[in-house]
């Protein structure tokens, strides 16, 4: 069992305090996010078709939960990982135009998740997807979207401390971009997870950039899906966590593969057998608009503002049997 408890714990809020101000963050936000990036809240399916590719790969590893369902016959039906793609795909066929963009309330299993106090079997987040024109496809607008997510994140600290004073979490004044191959550089006998915690340690919140493609020590940073993000032009937001002397992710974004970076990706992951999938044959052929997106983590954003030990704290999930007994000991109290 990985779990981590935080000495003389005290979740300040009482379960149903806790419950309220769940629903005032997650409402509060998705409002300003969605104001600030100019995007419109649309519906998203729990489920997808395996032979459309819709689905994320994540890291190639993960299966998702699948079945088939009377009325459709023998095709096979996943449970999304996430929308990277359904998003991208939703923008061309609604029409949305360059500066425009969507967002939705994602639900997904990842039943191969490894559990502990930020990872769970449910994944809930706000998906959001947004065309841009081929020439925007720079680092620079990369950044400019990764400050604007950072600026409402911040003024949600503000939010929740107007309400909730005693429980808010203070969270740093800025933003570090660094790259995944910095990192490497500036600590080099220190794992991939162990830099991110170093870096975050030290700057407070970090967005680590390029991350996919193979470093100078041969190694990847972390393992991404060949076919959504351009592994030069993507990201996580990371923010210190003292309660757990960690570096939380919040954000995993980016601006999304064209045709030659579909094209290169998929051959140095041996997956070019993707490109006779929809979805993909759809981005080959430039008939999908150039976009940039990503995933905020609803939970986990919840746990950062309100300095919770454990994401089970503020989302209903299920826990191995010992970890819902060491928590509840621990005083840190499961939904």
């Amino acid at each position: 069992m990985k779990l981590t408890i935080p000495k003389n714990y005290d979740p300040v809020l009482t379960i149903r305090e806790t419950q309220q101000a769940i629903k005032y963050i997650r409402d509060t936000f998705q409002h300003e996010f969605g104001k600030e990036m100019h995007l419109e809240r649309i519906s998203a399916p729990l489920y997808v078709t395996k032979s459309s590719g819709l689905n994320d790969n994540l890291n190639g590893t993960e299966t998702p939960v699948h079945f088939t369902m009377a009325s459709i016959g023998d095709e096979q039906i996943e449970v999304v990982h996430s929308l990277a793609k359904w998003k991208r795909n939703a923008l061309g066929e609604y029409g949305f135009k360059p500066g425009e963009g969507l967002y939705t309330n994602m639900n997904a299993i990842r039943k191969d998740e490894e559990l502990d106090n930020i990872h769970s079997s449910y994944v809930d987040q706000w998906d959001w997807e947004k065309v841009i024109t081929k020439e925007e496809r720079t680092i620079e607008t990369l950044k400019a979207h990764v400050e604007q997510i950072f600026k409402v994140i911040k003024h949600m600290e503000h939010e929740v401390w107007y309400k909730y004073p005693q429980a808010v979490n203070k969270l740093p004044e800025s933003i570090t971009f660094l790259t995944s191959q910095q990192l490497l550089d500036e600590y080099p006998d220190l794992t991939a997870k162990e830099r991110e915690n170093a870096a975050c340690k030290k700057y407070g919140a970090v967005f680590v950039m390029q991350i996919g493609d193979r470093l100078s020590n041969g190694e990847k940073h972390d393992g991404r899906s060949p076919d959504y993000d351009d592994w030069k032009l993507n990201g996580d937001i990371l923010f210190w966590y003292e309660p757990l002397q960690a570096a939380m992710e919040i954000s995993s974004m980016g601006i999304r593969v064209d045709e030659n970076s579909l094209h290169e990706q998929l051959v140095k992951e041996h997956a070019t057998d993707r490109e006779q999938l929809p979805f993909h044959k759809k981005i080959l052929n430039c008939e999908l608009p150039y976009t940039i997106g990503g995933g905020i983590g609803q939970s986990r954003l919840c746990m950062l503002l309100l300095k919770k030990a454990h994401v089970g704290e503020v989302q209903a999930s299920l826990w191995p049997e010992d970890m819902r007994k060491a928590c509840k000991e621990a005083n840190i109290q499961l939904l």
